[in-house]
């Protein structure tokens, strides 16, 4: 039975990384409130009809947040965390990127630009997730409702505002703005 010691032991030291409840309290609250926060962004641009929804919001707020919580809890001193979240940043960068299409051909002059709200969105909840890991839940969580409102709300306000002063310049689709009683044009 000594080689079943053995095994046991070994497993048992392979997760004795968390050496206390407290230390096991606090990554659990961290990623549960990267998922939590993913899923929230992710779920109003799924319902907005977009290919990055929740699974993908929140396995970058997860994965973020594991990225900065891992170091953290190797002791990393902090001048070295800002070159993991550098690191993190710009991967984040290269997946946001791979969410643009740019429709159009070169000759063509009318080209269109898509993903570009899913990119900095994803790259939103990265920030929030970073912000779990690195313990800052207050601000993950107000930068989430920030973000929420953005999203749920700008639309609605540029709508009132080029019913006022009109299209922006160059679109195509020009709006005529008819006062009140004198549509009889």
């Amino acid at each position: 039975m000594a080689w079943w010691d053995a095994v046991a032991d070994t497993v048992a030291a392979e997760f004795s990384d968390v050496g206390d409840v407290a230390q096991l309290t606090r990554i659990v609250v961290r990623l549960v409130l990267a998922a939590v926060l993913g899923f929230a962004l992710g779920f109003e641009r799924e319902q907005q009809g977009k290919a990055a929804g929740v699974r993908t919001h929140m396995l970058v707020a997860i994965g973020s947040a594991m990225f900065v919580l891992i170091p953290q809890q190797s002791g990393i001193e902090p001048a070295d965390m800002s070159r993991v979240i550098q690191g993190l940043v710009a991967g984040v960068g290269f997946l946001c990127a791979g969410t643009i299409l740019k429709q159009g051909r070169r000759d063509e002059q009318e080209q269109h630009v898509q993903g570009l709200t899913t990119a900095a969105g994803l790259w939103m909840t990265a920030a929030i997730g970073m912000a779990c890991g690195l313990g800052r839940e207050l601000t993950a969580v107000l930068s989430t409702l920030l973000a929420l409102a953005v999203l749920a709300l700008v639309p609605h306000f540029v709508k009132a505002i080029e019913r006022v002063v009109g299209p922006p310049a160059g679109d195509d689709k020009r709006r005529v703005i008819v006062p009140p009683g004198d549509d009889k044009r």
